[in-house]
C-alpha cells in the first residue's frame, strides 16, 4: 500500500509553554490517530524542534534567523514540494503567509492556519484569503477573522489544550537545579511572564510592575522569557530602572514546564496567545494576573484562578499580583482553583479530538 502523506505543522521557534505546548499536543495526537506528522520550525529559537525531534517527528530547522523571513518561506516550499503533505497546519499569525505560499508546492494539500489571536490587517490583506481553513482558539478570534472577510463555514472553533500532568522527567528537576540554570535564589518567590519581546504585549507595564513590587518586596526574582526585536530594548530598560539583580530575561529557556513547578505567580502584561505561560501554569497550580485581553478572559476565572487587571490605572498589575505573593492561603485556593479549571475547560484530549476533526 502507499505510504499516507504527512501532515506538515509549521511552527516559530518556541518554547514548550502556549503556542508550543499546543504544537507538541497536535503533533502527539496526529501520530497516535495515525498520521505521519513532519514540523518545519521558520525561526530560530526556543527548545521546541529538538524535543519534537526527541520524539520521534521529522523535524526541519528551515528558519536560521529569529524571525521568519523570505528565505525560510523558500526552505519550506522545497519541504513541502518533496513531502507533498495532505495538509499543512500553521501555529500563529507569523505562519499566515509562509503556509499560503508554501501549499502551491504540493499537489492537493490543505492549507490551514491556527491562530491564538485576532489576524492583523497586513495578515488579512493577503495570505488568509488564500488558506483552507482557520482554526481559532476561542469565538471572539473567529469572530475576529470573519470581519476579515473568513467565511465562517471556514472556521473551526478549538478551545486551547493543556496536559495536566506533569512532562516527563519533571520530578527529576529539583528546585536548586532549577535555580542554579538560571542564576536565581531557591530561597526567594519567583514569578514568570512568557511573551514575544515586541509590542502588544505592553512590556513596559511588567517592567514598571516589577520596579513597584521591588519597594515592597526585597525578597522577588522575575524570569521573563522571550525572544524578538525588542529584546535589547528591554534589557536596556531593565537596566536603566536597575532591575538587573531581580529580573532574569531569557531569550528561550528549555526547562520552562519544570520551572512553572516552582513559580508563585504568573503573569502578562499584554495581549499574548494563550497569555504566554498562563494555560501551563495553571496546569501546574499556579495563580495568574493579567492584563484585560482576550487570552486572559478565555484563560482566568477572575477572582477564583487568579486576577484579571485593567490596564489603567498602572499600578492595578502589582496591586493584584502583591496581594497573591503576600497571602499564601489566597494563593493557595487560586491554584487549587486553577488545576481544576485546566483539567475541566481546557482538557489536552478533548482538545486533539476537535483539531482532528477540523483538519479532516
Amino acid at each position: 500500500m502507499p505510504r499516507a502523506k504527512p501532515i506538515l505543522l509549521v511552527t516559530r521557534g518556541l518554547d514548550p509553554v502556549g503556542t508550543g505546548h499546543q504544537v507538541e499536543l497536535a503533533a502527539a495526537g496526529l501520530a497516535a490517530a495515525g498520521h505521519p506528522v513532519a514540523v518545519a520550525v521558520t525561526s530560530r529559537g526556543g527548545s521546541l524542534a529538538g524535543r519534537l525531534a526527541t520524539r520521534g517527528h521529522q523535524v526541519f530547522e528551515v528558519g536560521r534567523r529569529p524571525v521568519v523571513e523570505a528565505a525560510a518561506v523558500a526552505r519550506l516550499t522545497a519541504v513541502a514540494a518533496r513531502l507533498q503533505p495532505a495538509a499543512m497546519l500553521g501555529f500563529g499569525r507569523s505562519q499566515i503567509w509562509p503556509v499560503a505560499v508554501a501549499r502551491h508546492a504540493a499537489a492537493r494539500c490543505r492549507a490551514i492556519v491556527w491562530l491564538g489571536m485576532a489576524p492583523r490587517r497586513s495578515d488579512a490583506g493577503w495570505g488568509l484569503g488564500r488558506l483552507d481553513g482557520v482554526i481559532a482558539t476561542s469565538a471572539a478570534v473567529a469572530e475576529a477573522c470573519q470581519r476579515r472577510g473568513i467565511a465562517a463555514t471556514r472556521i473551526a472553533v478549538v478551545p486551547p489544550g493543556v496536559a495536566v500532568e506533569p512532562p516527563r522527567g519533571e520530578a527529576a528537576i529539583s528546585r536548586v537545579d532549577v535555580a542554579e540554570r538560571l542564576g536565581l535564589d531557591p530561597d526567594r518567590q519567583w514569578t514568570l511572564a512568557v511573551a514575544p519581546l515586541e509590542a502588544e504585549p505592553r512590556l513596559q507595564r511588567l517592567l514598571w510592575a516589577i520596579d513597584q513590587l521591588g519597594v515592597v518586596r526585597k525578597d522577588l526574582q522575575h524570569v521573563l522569557v522571550g525572544a524578538g526585536p525588542l529584546l535589547e530594548h528591554v534589557r536596556r530598560r531593565a537596566r536603566a530602572q536597575e532591575l538587573s539583580e531581580r529580573l532574569f530575561i531569557l531569550p528561550a529557556f528549555e526547562l520552562l514546564p519544570e520551572l512553572l513547578g516552582q513559580v508563585r505567580l504568573v503573569w502578562q502584561s499584554g495581549d499574548v496567545a494563550l497569555g504566554g505561560a498562563i494555560l501551563d501554569g495553571m496546569a501546574r497550580g499556579v495563580p495568574a494576573v493579567a492584563v484585560e485581553s482576550e487570552a486572559a478572559r478565555q484563560l482566568i476565572a477572575d477572582g477564583q484562578t487568579g486576577r484579571i487587571v485593567p490596564a489603567e490605572p498602572d499600578g492595578e498589575l502589582p496591586r493584584r499580583a502583591f496581594r497573591i505573593l503576600e497571602d499564601a492561603d489566597l494563593a493557595a485556593g487560586y491554584a487549587v482553583a486553577a488545576t481544576a479549571r485546566a483539567a475541566e475547560a481546557f482538557s489536552a484530549d478533548r482538545f486533539v479530538a476537535r483539531l482532528l476533526a477540523a483538519i479532516r
